[in-house]
């Protein structure tokens, strides 16, 4: 492709202003954050068909070891390899599915697509559902297994440092008149996350757990025979079961809680706004069981919900 003498240089050749180093950092951006050949090397050729080496020379000089590419390659290479370190650590269940050379392909092509916009790798994960939805050839057969995983392994995430705000108590309960409670509006913490899966994939993740421990003790053990045959032994997959699950943490620790239909439904209608007396009547079933009948349920419910501080003022 031949190249304009007169086009826009790639990145200001002096940095005289903070509006030249908003330009030399947008350049750098895009040089680093390039995705990597097949052999994980820099591209040899720039989106308009120069090679790369002439954009490097932009950027950065060349020193007595190594050249404007060579330089930069190092920099292109730490990015990637950072960037999927951090998704493999966020997504052991989806590992498990894939094996290894499978999830860094997915990761790869979903980088690719939805490449990293925040300050922090913290956030890597949100949209990777989004595009196992989108790409299913990545996860095929196993797409809604995985699906269900990646929304789960982000809730983990979210759980971990999402705030947290003042919790609702009993003194607060007491502090409303009876005939009022009904019309009681109680918020969830923000940091709970409730999930509606086709899979128990909360078990399955705390199998694949429990696997990557007795690896290690394996490596620790030095029996070479029985790390062999604790490496060959997969994680049983999960058949479909609906699940209702909420992530939450607590002194520190992410937990995970199987929740009765009835009780999550009952979650989220409180935590779309609706009064007490309102999330009851959409959480339990019309059934030939009377209602009265599930009194002490619910109230064993709203007890334990507040013993793990779920619940919070509003």
């Amino acid at each position: 492709m031949p190249i304009n003498p007169k086009s826009k240089p790639f990145a200001p050749a002096k940095v005289a202003s903070t509006a030249e180093l908003a330009d030399l950092q947008r350049a750098m951006w895009r040089v680093v954050s390039r995705p990597l050949t097949g052999g994980s090397r820099m591209q040899r050729r720039w989106t308009d068909g120069r090679p790369t080496s002439a954009v490097a020379g932009e950027i950065a000089k060349p020193n007595d070891r190594l050249t404007s590419f060579e330089r930069l390659e190092i920099y292109n290479r730490m990015y990637w390899f950072r960037v999927l370190d951090s998704l493999y650590d966020d997504c052991p269940g989806l590992r498990a599915v894939l094996g290894d050379k499978r999830f860094i392909a997915l990761a790869e092509a979903y980088l690719v697509k939805y490449p990293s916009g925040s300050f922090t790798l913290r956030n890597l994960p949100s949209r990777l559902a989004k595009f196992i939805r989108e790409a299913p050839r990545h996860t095929k057969p196993h797409t809604a297994l995985c699906h269900d995983l990646a929304r789960f392994e982000w809730a983990r995430v979210e759980v971990f440092d999402t705030a947290a705000r003042p919790v609702f108590t009993m003194d607060d309960l007491l502090d409303v008149p009876a005939a009022k409670q009904g019309k009681l509006k109680l918020a969830l913490q923000p940091y709970l996350q409730l999930l509606r899966l086709e899979y128990p994939v909360d078990d399955f993740i705390l199998a694949v757990k429990q696997r990557e421990a007795e690896l290690l003790r394996g490596d620790a053990s030095n029996a070479p025979s029985a790390l062999r045959k604790l490496r060959e032994r997969k994680t049983k997959l999960p058949r479909p079961a609906r699940t209702h699950v909420a992530i939450h943490r607590l002194d520190g620790r992410i937990y995970f809680k199987k929740l009765e239909p009835a009780a999550y439904r009952i979650l989220v209608a409180l935590r779309a706004g609706k009064t007490l007396e309102q999330a009851l009547v959409t959480g339990i079933p019309r059934a030939k069981q009377a209602r009265a009948d599930w009194a002490a349920k619910v109230q064993g419910w709203f007890r334990n919900w507040m013993e793990l501080r779920w619940l919070c003022r509003r």
